[in-house]
């Protein structure tokens, strides 16, 4: 028969414990290392170092990026300056037209005047020389 069908309880008991004891004890010894307390050293240098590298790009990127938003800021400052000067230029231009308009229209007046002016003057002097 199988012989671990044989033990008791005690037996069972007392395999259980020293194996508990000898895992204890491989553990302390590997804690114990003086070569664990120099690798865990390598390893956070190494962490470290990899931090520090990510700190890099992280800071390489925001600054690619604020670079990148200043130039969009400054070519839509650019193009508002534009389309600002655009529309001046425009109200400028209409204002212009307007005020030629206006001087046309006055010359036309004063045109319709004079021509109003001669006709009374020729009607008087038709009345005169009929007299």
């Amino acid at each position: 028969m199988n012989r671990s069908k044989e033990t008791g309880f005690a037996d069972r008991q007392s395999a259980a414990a020293a194996a508990k004891k000898a895992a204890l004890e491989r553990y302390q010894a590997v804690a114990n290392d003086p070569g664990l307390a120099e690798r865990q050293r390598a390893r956070d240098a190494v962490k470290i170092a990899r931090d520090a590298r990510i700190a890099e790009r992280r800071a390489a990127r925001l600054a690619a990026e604020a670079r990148a938003a200043a130039e969009r800021a400054a070519e839509e400052a650019a193009r508002q300056a534009a389309r600002e000067a655009a529309l001046r230029a425009e109200e400028a231009a209409r204002q212009a037209e307007a005020e030629e308009k206006a001087a046309r229209a006055l010359a036309l007046e004063a045109e319709k005047q004079a021509a109003r002016d001669a006709r009374y003057a020729a009607r008087k002097a038709k009345k005169r020389n009929k007299r």
